[in-house]
């Protein structure tokens, strides 16, 4: 099973780019997991919110298989411990074929189609963090997912 992160834009900001970096160097020691940037939309001063989200939507759908289990980071998602989010995805990973594929969607959210493809919503807070803050947030909170799973000192209870 493979781990993907799908990500609307680019990642903004040195400090970011290197946490996320960081995060994703040290889970390379635990999954197959992978960061996919779609690029943002360009001349978007006339286009409407809902506009940018059905744009943005057709560019995830095109990403994602059929098979794929699809996860979107949203407000309104399932809100986990790290303990308990750890045990959904160990789950997760010892009775699924398929692929898990994470989506953080653009600074409007989702359009309805992909509310509608997608299997699962995560919230990481009930607070509500930019769609840049999470991409490092989020990465992190799935390397302590694994070292929770593997019983290693990184979390601390």
């Amino acid at each position: 099973m493979k781990l993907r992160l799908i990500l609307v834009g680019k990642t903004v900001g040195a400090p970011l780019r290197e946490g996320v970096a960081d995060y994703a160097g040290r889970l390379a020691h635990y999954a197959s997991f992978s960061i996919e940037e779609i690029p943002e939309l360009k001349q978007t001063a006339s286009l409407t919110r809902d506009q940018i989200k059905t744009r943005e939507g057709k560019l995830i759908l095109s990403r994602l298989r059929e098979v794929d289990w699809v996860i979107l980071l949203d407000e309104r998602g399932r809100h986990f411990t790290s303990l308990a989010w750890a045990q959904d995805l160990e789950r997760k990973l010892s009775h699924g074929a398929r692929d898990l594929v994470f989506v953080i969607g653009g600074a409007y959210g989702f359009s309805q189609p992909v509310y509608d493809r997608a299997n699962e919503k995560l919230s990481l807070s009930e607070m509500t963090f930019s769609h840049q803050l999470v991409r490092l947030v989020f990465v992190e909170q799935l390397y302590r997912a694994f070292t929770i799973m593997r019983g290693e000192p990184y979390h601390h209870e």
